[in-house]
C-alpha cells in the first residue's frame, strides 16, 4: 500500500505538526513575487502522557487538542498534512535500472521492501521515489524508498480524523524539516549551499538533530534533552502544578530569582548539550566542522540562547525562523509570530507541501 511521503502536487492544506507537548497548525498561501504567506498559525497545549516518544498513547485527548488547534487558526480549509517522527519510519536509498515502468518500480521497491523491513509487507506502508540518475552509471537511477508500520500512520490519521479534518499528505519529520529549512537557509551565506548546517529541533523531552550538507540531509539523531527540564524546575523551585509552570515559562511572572537562578543555568545546559551533539557529529562522520547551528523548537525563543551556544561552540548561531521574508496576515501579531515561529518549523514544512510557487 502507497501512501504519500512523496507527493509534490497537493490542493492547499494545513500544516498538522503532532508533538509531545502540543499541536502545532501553520496555514501557508501563495504570496507575491512567487513567495509565501502566512495565513495563519495555532499551538493548543497536550496534557503530560498523551503522546510519548512520537506515538499518540491518549487518542481522544489527542484528538481534542487538534479541533482546539483548529479553531484557534479559524480556517475553512480541512485538508491537512501529517508527518511521522524519524524512528517510525525505515528509509533506505537503493539502485535500480533506469527507464522502469511504475508497475515493474513497485514489484522490485516490494522486493527490496522485503528485504530490510523486520515486518510482514501487510503490516506496512510503502512509498518510494525516484531521486536521479545513480552516481556512477547512468543507466541505474537511485529511488529512495520509505516505510512505515500502519498502526503508527492509522494512530495519527484518527488523530486528525477525530477533529474533523481529512489527511491528505503523511510525510516524515526531517523531510518536512529539510523543507523548511530551505525558508531558513536565506538568512545564510550562499543560502546554506556548499555549507554544513546543524538545525537542533529542542523539543519538550527529546533533541532532534538534523544535519544538512549543501542543503541535504546527512546525519539524524536524537538526545534526550528538552524544555520539559525547565519546566519540572520551575514546577519544583516555585511550588505550582506543571499546567501553571507552563504558563509561567511562557509568559513570565515569575519571582526574581527565576532568572539567574532557574533560567540561566537550564540555557548553560542547553549550549552544553549542543556542544556533545556536534563533537558526537564531526568525531563520527566524515564532516569535521559545522558552518552554522540553526535553532529551533520552543527552547529557541529564550532571550540570547543563541549568542550563548555560539559562544559555547565556537559555531556561527542563529534562532530558525521559517517566516522569513514571508509576508503575514494582517490578523496575526507579527511579533508574536516572530517568537513562535523556531517551533512552527515541522507544521511549516508541512503546509509548504500545499503551496505551488
Amino acid at each position: 500500500m502507497k501512501f504519500d511521503f512523496f507527493s509534490e502536487k497537493t490542493p492547499p492544506l494545513i500544516g498538522v505538526d503532532i508533538t509531545s507537548a502540543s499541536i502545532k497548525m501553520v496555514e501557508l498561501s501563495k504570496g507575491s513575487k512567487g513567495s509565501y504567506h502566512l495565513e495563519s498559525y495555532a499551538i493548543a497545549p497536550l496534557s503530560k502522557d498523551a503522546v510519548v516518544d512520537g506515538n499518540i498513547v491518549e487518542l481522544e485527548q489527542v484528538a481534542d487538542a487538534v479541533k482546539r488547534a483548529f479553531k484557534l487558526l479559524g480556517s475553512r480549509e480541512k485538508r491537512v498534512a501529517l508527518a511521522l517522527p524519524a524512528a517510525a519510519v525505515i528509509s533506505k536509498k537503493v539502485i535500480m535500472q533506469a527507464g522502469l515502468r511504475e508497475d515493474d518500480m513497485e514489484l522490485q521497491v516490494e522486493a527490496e521492501a522485503n528485504q530490510y523491513i523486520p515486518f510482514s509487507l501487510d503490516e506496512v506502508n510503502i512509498d518510494f521515489q525516484e531521486l536521479g540518475p545513480a552516481p556512477n552509471n547512468p543507466e541505474e537511477v537511485e529511488v529512495l524508498i520509505a516505510a512505515s508500520r500502519k498502526e503508527k500512520i492509522e494512530d495519527r490519521v484518527a488523530a486528525a480524523e477525530g477533529a474533523g479534518l481529512k489527511v491528505t499528505v503523511m510525510d516524515v519529520e526531517t523531510y518536512a524539516t529539510e523543507a523548511a529549512h530551505s525558508l531558513v537557509a536565506q538568512q545564510l551565506p550562499n543560502r546554506g549551499n556548499e555549507q554544513t548546517v546543524m538545525i537542533i529541533d529542542i523539543g519538550a523531552g527529546i533533541m532532534h538533530i538534523n544535519v544538512l550538507h549543501d542543503n541535504q540531509s546527512v546525519y539524524i539523531r536524537e538526545q534526550a534533552f528538552g524544555g520539559s527540564q525547565l519546566t519540572q524546575e520551575i514546577q519544583r523551585r516555585f511550588g505550582l502544578t506543571l499546567e501553571e509552570a507552563e504558563i509561567a515559562k511562557r509568559k513570565g511572572g515569575l519571582p526574581e530569582s527565576y532568572e539567574p537562578e532557574v533560567l540561566q543555568p537550564f540555557v548553560q545546559n542547553l549550549a552544553l548539550e549542543v556542544a556533545r551533539a556536534l563533537q558526537f557529529f564531526t568525531s563520527s562522520t566524515q564532516y569535521n566542522r559545522v558552518d552554522h547551528i540553526v535553532l529551533a523548537g520552543g527552547c529557541a525563543a529564550i532571550p540570547s540562547v543563541d549568542s550563548i551556544v555560539q559562544e559555547r561552540t565556537q559555531v556561527s548561531t542563529l534562532i530558525a525562523n521559517p517566516f522569513y521574508g514571508m509576508s503575514i496576515s494582517s490578523k496575526l501579531k507579527q511579533q508574536q509570530a516572530f517568537v513562535d515561529a523556531p517551533s512552527l518549523l515541522i507544521a511549516c514544512g508541512l503546509a509548504m507541501r500545499g503551496v505551488s510557487l
